[in-house]
C-alpha cells in the first residue's frame, strides 16, 4: 500500500498539498495549493491501480487513466467541477480538479437529523433539478460518461447555493467495441450501487445506473435514512421501508419518482435522467407496478413449514375455534 503524501509535499513542482480530504477504495484526495497560480486551490484525485495485477494489466489501466482524463478535461458544466490536469508520478496517476468549498449534503443531512428533522422537499428537489443537469450533460456525451458513485456526500453545495457532483474516480466512459473502461477498478458505494454494478464484468452498466444511485440519494435526503442495499432488497423485495412511512411530508409524487428509479431491474427505471426529474416534478407519468404501491403483506408459507409447526398452527386455531364456540353459546 503506498504512504499518503504528507503536509508540504509538492507534485510536478506546481501542486503543494494541504491535508488530505477523502479517502477510499479508489484512492485518496488532497487539498492542495497551485503554486503556478497564486491563491488558486485545487482537489487531486490519487488513483490507486491494483498491485497484484500483471505488469500488463496495469500498463492497460494507467493507459485508460490518460484517455478518460483527457476526456474529463474536456468538459465544461456549471455543475462538475472543471478538471485542469493529469499526469503520473512514479506508480500513481493523478487527476486535478478545481476545488469545491463548502458542505456536502451528507453532512447537511446528518445535521437535520441531530435535529430531529427532515431536509425540506423543496430544497432536495432544486438540489435535483441542478444534479439531472449535471447528468444529463455527461450523459450526452459522445460516448456517454457515467459517474458511476452518485451519493450524498459526493454532492457539494458552494456558499453561492450551486450544487457540484464532484469525485470522478469510478467514472465509465461508454466506447463502442470495448467491454469495460474505467479510470480505476470499483463498485461505488453499495448503499447506492445498483445490481448491475456489482461483480467483475462491468459490461452491462450504463446510464441507468446512475438513475438509480441518484434515486437512492434521494431516498436517504428525504429520510435521513440509508436505502437498503440492492442485494438485500433482492433476496427480499419487502425489505426497503417506503420513503412516506419514514417521513410523512414527502409529496406521493416524489415517493413514487424516487422508488422507480431505484427499480432493481434497469429496464423498468426511468430511460433517461431528463424522464426521472419530470417524474419527480410531476410532469411525467410513474408506471403503475405492485412494489410503487406498498408493503405487500407477509403471509407464512405453511406448504413450506415443517410437519410439527403446521400441527401446532392447527391445533392453536382449533382451540380459538373452541373458545369462540364457547362465547357464542
Amino acid at each position: 500500500m503506498p504512504h499518503p503524501l504528507r503536509k508540504g509535499e509538492a507534485l510536478r513542482s506546481r501542486y503543494k498539498i494541504r491535508e488530505l480530504i477523502g479517502q477510499g477504495g479508489t484512492g485518496s484526495i488532497y487539498l492542495a495549493d497551485d503554486i503556478r497560480l497564486q491563491g488558486r486551490l485545487c482537489a487531486v484525485k490519487e488513483v490507486e491501480h491494483n498491485r497484484a495485477l500483471p505488469p500488463q494489466f496495469i500498463a492497460q489501466a494507467r493507459e485508460q487513466f490518460f484517455r478518460e482524463a483527457s476526456v474529463l478535461a474536456r468538459l465544461d458544466h456549471p455543475n462538475l467541477p472543471k478538471v485542469s490536469d493529469y499526469f503520473s508520478e512514479g506508480p500513481r496517476d493523478y487527476l486535478v480538479m478545481d476545488y469545491v468549498p463548502g458542505k456536502d449534503l451528507r453532512e447537511r443531512m446528518l445535521e437535520a437529523r441531530r435535529n430531529k428533522t427532515f431536509l425540506p422537499e423543496k430544497e432536495i428537489l432544486r438540489w435535483a433539478s441542478q444534479l439531472a443537469d449535471a447528468l444529463n450533460y455527461l450523459h450526452q456525451q459522445e460516448p456517454p460518461i457515467i459517474h458511476r458513485d452518485i451519493k450524498p456526500s459526493n454532492l457539494k453545495i458552494t456558499p453561492s447555493g450551486l450544487l457540484k457532483l464532484v469525485d470522478f474516480g469510478l467514472v465509465k466512459i461508454l466506447a463502442p467495441n470495448e467491454v469495460t473502461i474505467t479510470i480505476i477498478q470499483g463498485q461505488g458505494t453499495a448503499l447506492y450501487t445498483p445490481l448491475e454494478q456489482y461483480g467483475g464484468d462491468d459490461s452491462h452498466t450504463d446510464i441507468r445506473a446512475d438513475i438509480f444511485s441518484f434515486g437512492a440519494t434521494l431516498y436517504h435526503l428525504l429520510t435521513n435514512e440509508p436505502p437498503v442495499e440492492a442485494r438485500k432488497r433482492f433476496l427480499d423485495p419487502y425489505s426497503m421501508i417506503l420513503p412516506r412511512e419514514i417521513n410523512p411530508h414527502i409529496s406521493p409524487q416524489v415517493e413514487k419518482a424516487v422508488l422507480w428509479a431505484m427499480s432493481l431491474h434497469p429496464d423498468e427505471r426511468p430511460k433517461n435522467v431528463v424522464e426521472f426529474r419530470e417524474a419527480l416534478f410531476g410532469n411525467q407519468p410513474i408506471p403503475v407496478r405492485p412494489d410503487l404501491q406498498g408493503s405487500a403483506p407477509r403471509i407464512p408459507s405453511f406448504s413450506l413449514l415443517p410437519q410439527e409447526r403446521i400441527a401446532g398452527y392447527a391445533a392453536a386455531a382449533l382451540f380459538l375455534l373452541g373458545i369462540i364456540a364457547t362465547l357464542a353459546k
